[in-house]
Formats: structure tokens, sequence, C-alpha cells
């Protein structure tokens, strides 16, 4: 049952006339008559009854009418309502972030720089793990995701938004504060306040203490790198983190960055979405936006 057909039916119905119903959908009238022995053949009995040059609907084509009606309603809605989509600013976008520091910045100016693109849009934030994300897009739950990389799931593709190098971080008054360089024996021996277990970076640090022979004394873990901050410039312990993570911190003195020792492995922020070929126009927006701050 093709939409065209029903189209024809209900032509033929409002006209009581295949002539006037074919001017009406601008085909023929064979082109009529064959759609609707078409349709009939499908639906098993006929729709219309021929009596002297004149046309009835039989009481399966009365049964027919309305829920033709209504199918082509739905039909025509839906389509409006999707291209309102771009041409009214219209749009749904959920969005997931793994990393403290985007919410902070730049999410706050590329989510309203989009809602100034698409000014009726609903946008929503949800904060969680990089795996709950992911999670959480396979599920249809989120559309887009600022997850750290990389992601295994097969079903997820990503794009790297911005890479980081790892660096350990101390307060000003802290006994390595002079250094430069630090090695992974001498971060075992203070206290290491680090991110919580299950994220992408706290794994590539835990891989990189168990890969030189050392085990770590974590007496804090934190789900916030500001609270993680906080901790390390009252000189409560030291951490690792990426570096742009600290700019601020390390520019105003509060805090001092050294690099670790074979510690070569790089922090990868990435937007992640499901791997489908279809991506609606709010989505191409925002991914965009992402790549023109994350640039910077």
């Amino acid at each position: 049952m093709e939409l065209r057909q029903l189209r024809t039916f209900l032509a033929i119905a409002e006209t009581s006339s295949f002539t006037r119903a074919a001017n009406r959908v601008h085909v023929t009238q064979a082109a009529v008559s064959a759609q609707i022995k078409t349709l009939e053949e499908e639906v098993g009995r006929p729709l219309f009854a021929r009596v002297n040059k004149k046309v009835f609907l039989t009481e399966a084509g009365e049964l027919l009418v309305p829920r033709a009606e209504r199918i082509l309603r739905e039909h025509d809605e839906a389509m409006y309502d999707l291209a309102e989509l771009t041409n009214a600013g219209r749009g749904r976008l959920r969005i997931g972030t793994a990393s403290t520091m985007t919410s902070h910045h730049p999410l706050p100016a590329i989510l309203a720089e989009l809602k100034a693109r698409f000014p009726r849009a609903q946008l929503t934030v949800q904060r969680g793990t990089s795996a709950e994300i992911v999670s959480r897009i396979l599920s249809s739950d989120l559309d887009l995701g600022l997850v750290s990389l990389p992601v295994e799931a097969s079903d997820i593709r990503t794009e790297v938004l911005h890479r980081d190098l790892l660096v350990a971080i101390v307060s000003p008054g802290h006994r390595f504060a002079r250094l430069n360089h630090v090695g992974a024996a001498q971060l075992a021996e203070e206290q290491m306040i680090l991110g919580e277990e299950g994220g992408n970076t706290r794994r590539l640090i835990d891989l990189f203490f168990e890969h030189e022979g050392v085990r770590p004394t974590v007496t804090m873990e934190l789900g916030s790198m500001t609270a993680i901050k906080r901790m390390v410039e009252k000189d409560l312990g030291v951490s690792i983190v990426p570096r742009s993570s600290a700019d601020e911190e390390i520019a105003s003195g509060t805090i001092k960055a050294l690099k670790v020792r074979h510690l070569n492995v790089y922090y990868e922020l990435g937007l992640a979405a499901l791997k489908t070929g279809y991506s609606s126009p709010i989505q191409r927006a925002f991914k965009e936006l992402c790549e023109k701050y994350f640039s910077r």
C-alpha cells in the first residue's frame, strides 16, 4: 500500500470520478486505474463500484477512507516537522560529557553558539564516565558524547578533538617543585591524588606504574579535576593530569607541572557517536563547533 495509491484513492472518493481524480493528482486516467487495481488486489476486495459511468464507494472503500486520511495526514505532518528541524532552528541534542574541564570550557561557548543557530532546539547535557556515556549512546539515551579515548565499542565512531601530554603536578612548596622531571619510583613514594578508577586517564596512569614495576600510594580518588587540583595546591599530595587541565594554575603559580620520565602517553578527548550513516543538522553543527573551538 503506497502513499500515492492512497492519494489517488481519496481523490476518486472525493470527486466520484476517475477522470477528475486523474486531473487532481496530475497523472493519466490509465495510471489512476492501474493504481486502484493494484490497491484492490492488495486489500483483496473492490473499493469502488461503477454504475452507469458513476463511481461509488463499496463497504471496503468506506472503511478505508478515514484510515487513508489519517495515514496521509500523519505523513504530511511528519514531513513538515522534519523540514522544520532545519528551517525553523529546531532540533534535539542530548550530549554526554566525561570531562569536567570541558564542561567549564569550551562546552558553554559551544552550546551558546549552537543555541543561536537553533533557537528552538532542546539541548540537554549529562555528566558521566566515558564508559557510561558510550553505553547511553548505544542505548539511544544520548546522541553524542565528549569522552576520553580510546573507545572499544565497535558500533561507536569517534573523532579526536584534543590531545594532551600527561604531567605530574605538585604544589609550589613541594620538594619536587624545583625539578623539571620526576620518575615513577619517586612518585610512588608520595601520597597520590588520582581520578576515580574506570576512566581512561586513570587506566593510562595505572598501566604506566605497572610497566615501571612500582605501586603508587593512592590516598585520594576524586571524580573532579578541580578537586584534584585544589588538593594538590594545598600540598595534600601529588597527581598526574593532562597538561592543559592545569594551565590556569600553572600560569598563576599555584601549581608546578613536571614531566614524568617514560610517560610518553597522550590523553585524548574525542567526540563519540553511534556509527550510522546519518547525522541530524544540529548534530553536524555541534561537531563543527567542537572542531572550531578545540582547534584553538
